[in-house]
């Protein structure tokens, strides 16, 4: 059944929501769903902004034909060729065969690597600062590489005022009827999944973040319209999504406070963990949190790792090396070209104490880090001795958080 709804005057929201598959990509767990977004303008010409995934087509073209009515569908631009957005173009062309695409050469290029059709008289090439007319609106044309595929651009619509943003400004989470930021729990539900998918999707890609937002600031923007999560209208929701991406993009930290990433095998790395947290806490800083690198996904690790000042590395050593689990979360913060973070080192070992040395290579990859020269070396159980070396250490974030 179609489920269509009015954004204002003549944009409507024809995208959809899936809360069956498990993993965004294949990778990243979405407990809560995931919606995949889609917009039409009716002006004398009809314009639809990209398609969905394959999960959630069903509803998306009931949600178009209903839209459309008996009219035709004359464009259908597309930012961003990811199949959970693009995947359905074919079956648009055989429902819409007078449809033109537009997009960039990229884009162009991609189609073809996707689909078999033609695109012979039936491909609109726009480059950046392009405008298309429809009638009454007017289309200007952003380009963003690497945010975060290289063929991605945004849409500016003069006459609505809203940003097509692509994937930009995106959210994990499926959308229950409300499609507005504001009709949401925002602050409490969607913020963290905001900054989640962000860091994870996105994170990798900050200066060309920073180059898109720079950009768009010189818009009025009165509509965000990403391609995931809800649709931002207020205006202080739109202040706070630039804000909040010139922070992420510039890999500067949210809030002046420490997460501990603890990697135990069996509880006493994890002990140092809690005891420098309750130290941390008789200091005065507010919301440590101590985190089981083996129990919690690595995009949650990530996510935290944007948001925090400082950040602690405490784990077991491991085969002659370092964790696993610790391994692949370290080299996923090289993946995502993590930076900017004071970071302390805690190691454990029973017979090998290589954990330090391993996380300090990995470590040494990131940009602008600056690792705590001491290391915390623990054999097996922490010591009565070892407590003045969590003091310590306590007593240096401490000193960090205050710069």
């Amino acid at each position: 059944m179609h489920q269509e709804q009015c954004i204002k005057d003549n944009l409507y929201y024809v995208g959809a929501s899936d809360r069956r598959q498990r993993l965004f990509e294949n990778a990243y767990p979405i407990p809560y769903g995931m919606a995949y977004n889609s917009y039409v303008i009716l002006d004398e010409k009809t314009v639809l902004f990209d398609s969905v995934d394959m999960s959630v087509e069903g509803v998306f073209f009931e949600n178009l034909k209903a839209t459309l009515g008996d009219r035709p569908l004359d464009y259908v631009v597309i930012t961003h060729m990811e199949p959970d957005h693009a995947a359905t173009l074919g079956d648009l062309l055989n429902i819409h065969p007078e449809m033109m695409i537009v997009g960039n050469a990229k884009i162009k290029t991609m189609i073809g690597q996707f689909f078999d059709f033609s695109l012979e008289h039936r491909f609109l090439e726009v480059k950046e600062g392009d405008t298309l007319s429809t009638g009454a609106h007017t289309f200007r044309f952003f380009f963003a590489p690497m945010v975060h595929w290289p063929e991605v651009m945004m849409v500016y619509d003069e006459k609505s005022k809203a940003l097509f943003s692509s994937d930009a400004f995106g959210c994990f989470g499926a959308l229950s009827g409300n499609i507005f930021a504001d009709e949401l729990n925002y602050e409490c539900e969607w913020y963290s999944e905001c900054r989640r998918y962000y860091s994870n999707i996105v994170g990798k890609f900050g200066l060309q973040v920073l180059n898109i937002i720079k950009k768009i600031s010189v818009l009025d923007i009165e509509l965000i319209c990403s391609l995931h999560g809800p649709i931002y209208r207020r205006k202080e929701d739109i202040l706070d999504c630039l804000k909040k991406y010139q922070t992420w993009g510039s890999y500067s930290p949210e809030d002046e406070e420490v997460v501990i990433y603890s990697g135990s095998v069996y509880g006493h790395t994890e002990e140092f963990s809690t005891l420098l947290g309750t130290l941390l806490a008789q200091r005065g800083v507010r919301n440590t949190k101590v985190l089981d690198i083996s129990s919690i996904d690595v995009s949650y690790l990530l996510s935290e790792a944007f948001r925090a000042k400082v950040l602690v590395f405490a784990s077991s050593s491991y085969n002659g090396g370092l964790f696993t689990p610790m391994e692949n979360f370290l080299m996923d913060l090289v993946a995502h070209n993590f930076q900017n973070r004071d970071v302390f080192v805690v190691e454990n070992g029973s017979w090998a104490l290589t954990a330090g040395k391993s996380m300090r290579e990995i470590i040494g990859q990131l940009k602008k880090v600056n690792i705590a020269e001491e290391t915390i070396s623990i054999k097996s159980l922490l010591t009565d001795e070892q407590y003045a070396d969590a003091v310590a250490m306590a007593d240096k974030i401490v000193e960090c958080l205050k710069k």
